[in-house]
Order: C-alpha cells, then structure tokens, then sequence
C-alpha cells in the first residue's frame, strides 16, 4: 500500500509519537536507514511502528519510549537525528507475538515493517543502499489473528457504527461486528438509548466509527464512559451507496436482498467495518461470512451494570473464575466455549427458538452414552475456524493445516454417530448434515502430506513428510550427507592443527566459519596456517576464520536448503490453496462442531449437577421451584457443604395478567438475601440462552429485560459516591423497565440518611408497582416497607429465616413468606470480629434508640416522610358559618388512635386507614 493513501487508517486519529523530518539543509545529515525511517513512520503517525533489522523489531523516538514503558525493556540510544540523541529499544522477532499481545492489550496499534527485498540485492545498488521495507500489516485490537494473541474462549470482535438520521432530535445507528479470526458478520440497529447494552452484550475488542459520531457532543461522554478502544475513521467512502458496493464486491454478488434486508445505518456500519479490515490487512482477504441481521429484539437485553452485577462473565474483580460462565462451561472445544459465551451474552426472547435447543440438550441429557461418545470426538477437534482464517490471511502455518485435518477428520466421525441415531430433534440432525458435507478427502491428503512433528512457522521447514516428495527427499539427503562432510572436516582440521577444541560452527552473519580459542587463533594468523585460514572475526575469547574448502561446502549445503525450503512451500501453498477452496463447508462445519458441544456440555453439567428443564413461554409467569445459585453451590460443593434451595413466585396473581409480582424480602444481613436475588436471575439468563437450570422446577414468561442493582461501589473519576452510582442505576431501571422485564433491586435507598432512603425505597415500590408493572425481587432492611404488603395488590413479603442459640444469631438460608423485624446487625458485627467493647456499647445504643422509637409520635414520623404526610396535612373545606358541622368520619378515626401505644407498624398501618377515608 502507498505510504500516501488518503484512506489509509494511518491518518485516522491523533498520532502516538511525531518524528521531525529533515529540512532540505540538514537532508545530508540524515541516515539512508533513518531517512527511510521517518517517511515510513510519517505514513503512519497513529501507531507504533515494528520496523524490522534483521532479527529485531526497533522502535526509535517517542514510539520505543512509549514500547519501554509498556514492555518493561531498556530504553537506549542509536546515533542521533538531526543532532539530538535517537532513543531506540527492540523485541526480536520470534517473540514479537509476545510483545504485540502486551502493546494490544495496553490500546496501543502497532504497524509492522517489514523487509521487502533480500539485502543481497540491496547492496547490487550501492554499499550505502538500504532494504526496502514497507508496512504489511497494522495490528490492532479488533482485528488480530494469531493464536498466542487470541483468547480460544473469546469472540475478537470489531464493531463499525454507523448513523442514519431520522429527523433533527432522533438518529438510529447501525452496528456490524466482525470477528476476522473466524468470519462471523452480523449486523444490528439500534437507537442512542441502546447503545450502552448492545456494546455491552457484544463486548467488542475495538470500535470504529466515522469522525462525525466520534466527535459528536452528544457522545464525547458515552465514547469515554464506554472504557473500550474507539478509533475514528475519515468520513470519506463511508456512505451507505459505497458501503453497498464494497460489500457487493467483497461478497462477488450483484444485490445484497439474498443476505436479507439491511436497513441503511446497517449497510453504512458494514460497509466501514469492511473497509477497516481491508486497510488494515494490506489486501489479505480474511474468510468473512455474509452480514446476518440481529432483529430487534431477538434477545435479553441487559446493560452493563446488570452484567457486572450478576457476573455473567467476569467476577467484580475482572476475573473469568467465579463468574457463571465459567462455572457452568463444560465446553471441549474453543468454537464451543465462544458459542456458549455469545449465547449467554444475548439470551433469546422467542420461546420456539429457546425450546429447539432445550430439545437438542435434553436428548444428549437422556443419553449418557452418545453424549460421551460425542464429547470424546469433539475434545480432538483443534480451533479449526481461526486455522482457517489464518490460512486466508496468509498468516498460517502447518500446524494450522494439521488442525483443519484433525478437525474435519473429527466432524466426519461425529456425523457418522449421529446419523445412526432416529430420534434427534431438528437442530442436531441438521449439524449433522453440515458436517457430512465436508470434502471427505481433504484430511487423508493433509495427512499423507504434513509430518508428525511440525514447526510453528513454515518457514522453518521439515513439515513435509517423508517420502511424500521424492525431490525433496533427495535435498534431504544432501543436507544429511552435508553436515556428516562438515563433522568429517572440523574432525581434520583439528587433527592438522593440533587444536582439540577447534569447532566449525554457523550463523546467519558469517555463514560457516572455524572457531578457535584465542591463543590458538594467533597461530592461526601465522604461516603455515595463514595460508588456509583467513581471519573473519576476533571475540573476547576466541578467534574465527574461514576457508576455501568451507566456502564451497556451505555454497552446496545452501543450494540443497533453499531449494528443500522451496519445495516445501510450494506443497504448503498447494494444500492451503486446497483447504481455501473449501472454506464454506468448512466454517458452516466449524459452527455445526460448536452448537453440538454446546448442547453436549449443556447436557452433561444438567446430569452432573441435577439441573431441570425449564419451561419458558410467552405468559408473565415466573414461578421456580427450589431454586439453586449455581457459584454460590459449586463453591459450598467444594467444601462439602450443602446449598438451600428456595422457591421464587412472580407471577401475576389472579388475573392480573399485565403486571407481575413485587416480592419485598427482609432479613439480617449474612443470611442470603442477595444470592437470593441473583440466583433468580441467573437461573433466567440460563433458561433463556437454551441451558437447564438449577431448581427442580421452573416456569418463566419471556423476559425482555433484565436490570439488577445489587451490591455497593462508588465511581471516583466521574465524580460519582456510592449513593449517586445506586441512584443513576435505580434511575436507569425506573425509567426502562416495561411489564415483561424482571428487575433486582439490593437496599435502595441505604447510602443516605435515614428517612431519606425509607422514603426513596418507599416510591421506587409503587412506581414498580404502578408504572412498571414488571416482576421483581427487592430486598430492603427497611422493615417499615412491609406494610406495602397489604395494601398494594401484587406486593408480597418474604423473608430469610434466623434463629438464635446461645446468644448467638444462625442463618438457616430459607426464604418463606412473612415480615422480618430485625435486621441482627449487631450479631454479623460481632462474628465481623468487632471488638466486643464496641458490641456491647452498640447494644446499649440499640436499645435506647429502639426505646426512643416506641416513644415517637406519629405526627413527627409522618413529617419525616413527607410522601405519606401530605394527606394528613391537609385541611378540610371550610364550612359555612351558619350551617351545622357534618359527622367527620376521618376526625373521628383519627380521634380513636391510642398514639402513646402505638408500634412504628401500627403507625403506618393507620396512615393508610386515614389515607383511605380522606
């Protein structure tokens, strides 16, 4: 590619490092190699730039500062620039993939230069000429390859967004995902507000929009806030009417309509991902399938504080154990594990989809022995959709070949079980049927082809088999006789010298050379010896020479190599041109491979751990029958402790269909109310991404949206306490959830003063109630909120069973209906380790404020919640003068209550009498 390209994606954003170039006076001072330096790095100002000298990459100037830091290596010097010091540090470059992982992972882009020519022919043109080099590769983070940079169990996904504006105030936008390292293509639309939960749920490595959205006011904070790698691209090309036509010809069709109907913003955000992984793979065409539309509303949306929340993926500290993903992933294979992992990301909300692979689990669940034998073939299968995709970006090497044989050997096996198999539901039959279409001849061929033992870079060679090539094995033979000549000359040159520790050794520097210790090295220099050795090298402790007689065996040795290495490759690029004819099959039996062990490892985790059926449809149900948290008792199993399962009833009671029930849950703290909480969710996601779930018994009506807001953590960069971030999330639920979401809420209102969160907890229940209308669990220590029981029709109060032995507080861990009226605080601070001093003051207090309770008038708790006092403020209607006062039937209510008597309980329960007769 030209260094000029004006579409180049080196020009797209801020550049990382700036070299000076040379004013036309200071031109003669500048290196040829430096020279050449500054206008490859001028060409690509937004990335470090890898610019290869023989075994190393370099970095000079701000990039090797910059590759210092993030690398941990030593920073030096390499001459100077323009009179100033060049700093310059380096990786070599059997380990770059090493360094590139730690640079990507970091956000970093990196451009790889390489040599384009042999240095032999360099120097045809003049001892001073330099290599030519030129970028061939920008690695970034949404479009990296290489097996040591990938997670097997991740998606490497790059998101292009596009904008299509539907009037001045309202846009909708386009979103493509692109994982160039298997070829999967999809495509949504979406408007602003969901964007957050698309990114959230696709969980992309890198972002790439056009300039305009980038720096649209409205987004600055969004795009910061996202915590994700976004690079801006130039606004030109990047149109819906050239987003077709790249797409049509990438694609080799006349019209998209055979992929399906694609809205504009979703064309536009193809189009540009396209484009961005043209320009950064230099012209390599990587294995892309046609763009698949993501329906609106084909799946669980959940944004990123529920994720989090729930730790579907990660746990709070960001790490993949102790998350539900990898508590429940049974998977064999990598393509497995990332299916499994997209699936979890985005459950499905239609119950036809959902129930067709409950179906395929539940065969490979009633039958142990095909579930073994298919898992036993699938744990052979190697990540054969990223060989692929290696091999048509040109990066691939044998052992990738040797992968995508193993790989379909394994598929045609799997195919041949369950074709003998006559109750397999359709989702299984027809994997089947994919993985039967494969060439049954391309993995004999790879075989008979590719040796057992394999390097990892062709290059290398020694990858064909013996006897496979009859020319090469000839070289072969050479090269062997060779090194035995070569063993049979140090033997007689020893033996002529005298010097027993004379070695002929070789590098790519100086070829084959003789190597002696320094003290015999200056008899080397002395007749007779002067006139068949001649002098190459002195080390600090030894001497190297050459010779006539060596010089022409290493010219025979390097003829029969570099001939050997070119027969090699040429079988390399006659298998990898024969793997790419069949690229289809292969990546359509790439994801047959992986739906099978999905449904196989889905199977053996609901055998292995008890886990049922779920019957999910379109009502408003969501009713679970001892339901289990799957961490929480995979981590009680561990230590041979048992979990207790509870119930969970949501359902519309009666016939209140258009609104699910409010299930208020009290309790101390330690006794399990938030697993509660999450185990409800949980076992949701689970049902509705095709699993089995932990209870023995659930029914659940589709949920659409899934909010959670558990637990505490302040945002200090943005300004945020811990009760603000509880807030914006609670706030964030309120305003979204609609009648079929289901909604876990943790101690609202608990960050503030008293009263403030009684009464903020206190409105969140009847907006839930009478606006949202969803299913919810809400756990509260506001034991006052009880009262909303009974008198708010789809409320229902539970609570965490305690009792006490001794003085001392245990958690029984059963959820049952009713009220509790302690939250035994001081007891967890006591098993907290408090100090007992500080116990027993804090029980004194207790008691004097819990006195102090009983003692407070009504009409002060009443000011205090200002929600429920304004009736009770209010006057009555002046009455005329002249005519008699009417009975009052609310005075005389409120002339009955006994206010001395009363219980903070019955306080309440009396403002809602009183609220009912004004």
């Amino acid at each position: 590619m030209r260094h000029d390209d004006p579409h180049s994606p080196t020009a797209l954003a801020a550049p990382l490092s700036t070299v000076k170039a040379p004013a036309p006076a200071d031109a003669a001072r500048v290196t040829p190699m430096m020279a050449q330096y500054v206008e490859i790095k001028a060409a690509n100002p937004d990335c470090l730039l890898f610019y290869r000298m023989g075994d190393f990459y370099e970095l000079f100037f701000r990039d090797a500062e910059i590759a210092s830091r993030t690398l941990g290596i030593v920073l030096t010097k390499r001459g100077k620039h323009l009179g100033d010091d060049i700093p310059m540090c380096g990786v070599p470059v059997d380990r770059a993939d090493d360094y590139l992982q730690r640079l990507i992972g970091a956000g970093h882009r990196v451009a790889v230069c390489e040599q384009t020519e042999d240095p032999a022919e360099a120097k045809k043109r003049g001892a001073k000429s330099v290599v030519q080099r030129d970028v061939v590769r920008l690695v970034t983070p949404g479009t990296i390859t290489e097996e040591r940079l990938l997670d097997p169990g991740r998606a490497s996904l790059l998101v292009a967004v596009a904008r299509r504006k539907l009037n001045d105030a309202s846009a909708m936008y386009g979103l493509a995902a692109v994982d160039i390292s298997t070829g999967r293509f999809t495509v949504v639309e979406c408007p602003v507000e969901r964007l957050a939960v698309e990114f959230a749920r696709l969980e992309p490595r890198e972002i790439v929009c056009p300039e305009a959205i980038h720096d649209d006011p409205e987004l600055k904070e969004f795009w910061r806030e996202l915590g994700m790698p976004v690079t801006p691209l130039a606004r030109e090309g990047l149109d819906a009417a050239s987003a077709e036509r790249r797409l049509k010809e990438f694609f080799g069709v006349a019209t998209l309509d055979a992929f399906g109907a694609f809205s504009r913003a979703e064309i536009a955000a193809a189009g540009a991902a396209l484009a961005y992984v043209e320009r950064t793979q230099f012209g390599a065409r990587p294995p892309l399938s046609p763009p698949v539309r993501d329906a609106g509303g084909a799946t669980m949306l959940i944004d990123a504080a529920t994720r989090a929340n729930l730790e579907l993926t990660r746990t709070l500290s960001g790490e993949r154990n102790g998350s539900l993903l990898s508590c429940i992933d049974r998977t064999v294979t990598p393509g497995g594990a990332r299916l499994l992992a997209e699936r979890m990301a985005g459950p499905l909300t239609d119950p036809e989809a959902i129930a067709t692979r409950h179906d395929a689990v539940a065969v490979l669940y009633g039958d142990a022995t095909l579930r073994e034998e298919l898992r036993r073939e699938l744990d052979q299968v190697p990540d054969i959709a990223r060989a692929l995709a290696r091999l048509s970006l040109d990066r691939g090497g044998p052992r990738d070949l040797t992968a995508l044989g193993a790989g379909l050997t394994a598929a045609r096996a799997i195919a041949q079980r369950l074709a003998g198999q006559y109750d397999l539901p359709g989702g299984l039959v027809q994997a089947g049927r994919t993985l039967a279409a494969t060439d049954p001849t391309l993995p004999a061929r790879l075989t008979e082809a590719l040796a057992d033992e394999l390097p990892l870079n062709r290059r290398d060679g020694r990858f064909v088999r013996d006897g496979f090539d009859p020319a090469l094995d000839e070289l072969r033979l050479l090269q062997v006789d060779s090194r035995k000549v070569i063993a049979q000359l140090q033997a007689r040159y020893a033996a002529e010298t005298g010097c027993r520790t004379l070695r002929i050794k070789h590098n790519s520097m100086l070829g084959y050379f003789v190597e002696v210790p320094q003290a015999a090295g200056e008899d080397f220099l002395k007749e007779p010896w002067r006139a068949t050795f001649v002098h190459r090298q002195t080390m600090s402790d030894a001497m190297r020479f050459s010779s006539v007689e060596l010089g022409e065996l290493e010219a025979k040795i390097a003829s029969a190599a570099d001939r050997a290495l070119k027969l090699e490759l040429s079988v390399f690029a006659t298998l990898s041109a024969a793997v790419l004819a069949e690229a289809e099959p292969i990546k359509a039996a790439a994801l047959a491979l992986a739906e099978i062990d999905v449904a196989a490892a889905l199977a053996e985790l609901a055998a292995s751990e008890g886990w049922t059926r779920p019957l999910v449809d379109d009502g408003a149900a969501f009713m679970i029958k001892a339901g289990r948290h799957p961490v929480v008792e995979a981590a009680l199993k561990r230590d041979g402790k048992p979990f207790v399962a509870n119930d969970s009833e949501l359902s519309a009671p009666g016939a209140a269909t258009d609104g699910g029930r409010i299930c208020l849950i009290t309790g101390p703290n330690m006794a399990g109310k938030s697993t509660f909480l999450r185990q409800n969710a949980l076992i949701a996601v689970l049902a509705q991404m095709g699993s089995y779930v932990p209870a023995a018994s659930a029914h659940i009506g589709i949920v659409d949206r899934l909010f959670s807001r558990v637990g505490a953590a302040d945002d200090l960069a943005r300004g945020r306490s811990t009760f603000m971030v509880e807030m914006v999330e609670t706030a964030a639920i309120l305003n979204q959830a609609g009648p079929r979401a289901l909604v876990i809420l943790d101690e609202i209102g608990r960050g503030t003063a008293t009263f403030d969160g009684l009464s903020i907890a206190w409105a969140a229940i009847e907006h839930l109630h009478e606006v949202n209308r969803c299913r919810s669990l809400f756990a509260t220590h506001y034991h006052e909120l009880t009262a909303l029981g009974d008198r708010l029709a789809r409320v229902a109060n539970a609570t965490v069973r305690v009792t006490e032995w001794n003085g001392e507080v245990v958690f029984l861990h059963e959820v049952v209906p009713g009220a509790a009226d302690r939250s035994y605080g001081i007891q967890v601070a006591k098993l907290a380790g408090l100090p007992p001093a500080v116990v027993e003051r804090a029980r004194a207090i207790l008691t004097e404020l819990e006195k102090t309770e009983r003692e407070k008038p009504v009409a002060s708790l009443v000011d205090d919640l200002p929600l429920f006092a304004a009736p009770v403020r209010r006057a009555a209607p002046a009455a005329a003068a002249a005519e008699p006062e009417a009975p009052d039937a609310l005075r005389e209510a409120f002339a009955e209550l006994d206010l001395d008597e009363m219980t903070p309980r019955a306080a309440l329960e009396a403002l809602y009498r009183l609220k009912g007769l004004a």
